[in-house]
């Protein structure tokens, strides 16, 4: 549910998976997101164009969420395009990325990871159905911190409001509307798909205004070649707003 936390490491529980295959969780995926307007449809199904709806305040809004999630191709790396500032990650991180795992009771392993002063930094959690009978792509994500001692479990919100047919690019928010993220395959997304998945988050009541996109190199580091921040000083700073 991504991790721009870093992007998750979550455990997902009793989620109702639609193919019999397993993840591809080992590598990402190498598919172009050059895809046009007409390539962008929603599995709901409703393009993302058609989704417009007569304005109404965030608090009296309906939030749109994808259903039928295919979990396990959701698996595997996204890298984060842009995301809503937070405290749970760096304020100068880049190359950020989630990594999503399918484990074997069902549970999602998520590794969320970032870069910043030169060194990783990363965050673990686990994500699960919030309503298991339910068909749609709402998660609870569980973490603990700080992450130099985590001890203090910490359960967020994850909502899938968007993703294309092929499983390369998706819209991430929560109920509160405080956080976003645009997550794509490769650390690049073609700028038309951006601009369209920044009206549907607008079209969703988020203001878009506070997007901040992410650094990404081409090629991605391997986190193993640096440096892992082991003492913390980037979470402790971010809740100063540093």
């Amino acid at each position: 549910m991504h991790v721009r936390p870093l992007v998750l490491h979550v455990s997902v529980k009793n989620f109702h998976f639609n193919a019999p295959n397993i993840f591809s969780l080992l590598l990402p995926y190498q598919v172009s997101t050059t895809s046009r307007l007409q390539t962008i449809r929603n599995p709901q199904p409703k393009s993302l164009l058609q989704s417009k709806q007569e304005p109404k305040t965030m608090s009296q809004k309906t939030m749109e969420v994808v259903k039928n999630l295919d979990i396990n191709r959701y698996m595997g790396r996204w890298y984060e395009i842009a995301s809503f500032p937070s405290s749970f990650q760096p304020r100068n991180g880049v190359n950020t990325r989630a990594t999503y795992t399918l484990n074997e009771d069902g549970t999602v392993h998520v590794l969320n990871e970032t870069f910043t002063d030169g060194k990783r930094v990363s965050i673990e959690g686990t994500a699960y159905k919030a309503d298991p009978k339910s068909d749609e792509a709402k998660l609870k994500v569980k973490f603990y911190v700080p992450p130099f001692l985590p001890i203090i479990p910490v359960v967020g919100n994850y909502r899938v409001l968007y993703i294309d047919d092929d499983y390369q690019y998706a819209l991430i928010g929560e109920p509160s509307r405080k956080y976003l993220w645009i997550l794509c395959r490769q650390t690049h997304i073609d700028d038309e798909i951006y601009n369209q998945l920044v009206q549907k988050a607008k079209d969703e009541g988020y203001g878009v205004s506070k997007l901040h996109k992410t650094p990404q190199s081409d090629p991605p580091p391997e986190g193993e070649d640096t440096p892992k921040d082991t003492k913390g000083i980037w979470w402790i700073k971010s809740i100063f707003g540093k």
